[in-house]
């Protein structure tokens, strides 16, 4: 497996000392008194000069310096939803998979190496989950002008499932937890730092980058929080009994390890593994045996072995309901709410509340879904 490349080995070594340290303080709450204070300062500031010294040692020049913004390619929606808002108009997004579209299969097209090729930087999930681009990535790294970042680079290990289909890997699906995606918010707020800082020239503007970049982060982080909560509250109205998510691949362990739930994916957690005759028949048996009454298909996988489940469950007398559509590997339709990432969570966590049980507000937390944008 080709290995990753990071943009800047001191700029990731920042940041994955302060996402240890942002995860010791989700679990101690008087570290989280402090944070509001004098800690969440000193972290910046040390960032900040950190970014300040790196300017004129960073790795190579931007290849497009002319251009008055950063030129971004994201693989996926989620990571280009993310990018936008922290960006802001300090940056111009692309992202290369729309919606339905399984990042695990994807290969570039031709016109997505002319855009990265362009581009001053590309932001993939990595963690394996653009397996079929990984080698192009790291390539495009190495050779080119373009700097290639994975967001998942300086993530907390601490907080990463194990991958059933690969070992020593790690399940990439870290969108399905919005605490832990938070992380990646925060490495695309510092990368974006520490480049438009070395492509202005002018390292005396590089606080006023910081502090604009800080502001739309900290504004993204909120939503984040919003949703985390409402996730945690509907969530948990659904009956212990009824919380088993079975879906058509292991999208969603994330979701089960933030939220208390069982996941069963009838795929593994790569939807290159295909479900044999024995798994749908072995997955049949434990949803007759154990009473669960819903199933969900997801946009970007085939609802084949879905269907396969419902009809299987019927022939032994079992009613079983597919509970909606949920987004996995791909956000919603661009211009709707469920376009968005915070769209995306809503419409999953909402959807999953009402359909195993549980109690919550037909047009999710805001009341956008469905609603357009």
């Amino acid at each position: 497996m080709a290995e990753v490349v990071a943009v800047d080995t001191p700029v990731l070594y920042f940041l994955r000392t302060i996402l240890i340290y942002e995860s010791e303080i989700a679990n101690n709450s008087q570290l989280r008194m402090q944070r509001n204070t004098e800690v969440t300062a000193l972290t910046r500031r040390t960032v900040l000069q950190g970014l300040t010294a790196l300017g004129a040692t960073a790795a190579a020049p931007l290849a497009h310096a002319q251009t008055a913004t950063l030129n971004v390619v994201a693989t996926t929606g989620m990571i280009a939803d993310a990018a936008r808002a922290v960006g802001g108009d300090l940056v111009e997004v692309k992202a290369l998979m729309g919606p339905g579209i399984d990042p695990h299969a994807y290969r570039q097209t031709r016109p997505d190496i002319l855009a990265m090729t362009r581009a001053d930087l590309v932001l993939w999930n990595g963690l394996y989950l653009e397996a079929q681009m990984e080698n192009f990535l790291v390539e495009l790294g190495r050779r080119s002008g373009t700097h290639v970042q994975a967001v998942t680079e300086a993530m907390d290990r601490t907080r990463l499932l194990s991958h059933d289909d690969y070992e020593n890997q790690f399940d990439p699906h870290v969108w399905m937890d919005p605490t832990l995606w938070s992380q990646a918010v925060l490495t695309i707020d510092f990368i974006f730092a520490a480049l438009i800082g070395k492509k202005s020239g002018d390292m005396s503007q590089v606080e006023s980058v910081v502090e604009t970049l800080h502001a739309n982060e900290q504004a993204y982080q909120a939503d984040l929080k919003l949703i985390d909560g409402y996730s945690r509250k509907v969530l948990a109205t659904v009956p212990e009994a009824s919380r088993v998510l079975i879906t058509a691949h292991d999208a969603f362990n994330y979701f089960g390890q933030a939220y208390g739930f069982e996941v069963v994916g009838i795929q593994g957690i790569s939807t290159e593994s295909e479900a044999g005759v024995n798994r749908i028949r072995e997955l049949v048996d434990t949803i007759v045996g154990r009473g669960i009454k819903a199933v969900f298909v997801e946009s970007s996988v085939s609802d084949r072995s879905i269907r396969a489940l419902v009809e299987g469950a019927e022939a032994q007398g079992h009613e079983l309901k597919i509970g909606g559509e949920l987004y996995s590997d791909a956000m919603g339709e661009p211009g709707t709410y469920e376009g968005t990432y915070l769209g995306m969570i809503d419409h999953n966590v909402t959807t999953i509340a009402r359909a195993l049980g549980g109690t919550a507000p037909e047009r999710g937390v805001l009341g956008k879904l469905n609603a357009g944008s």
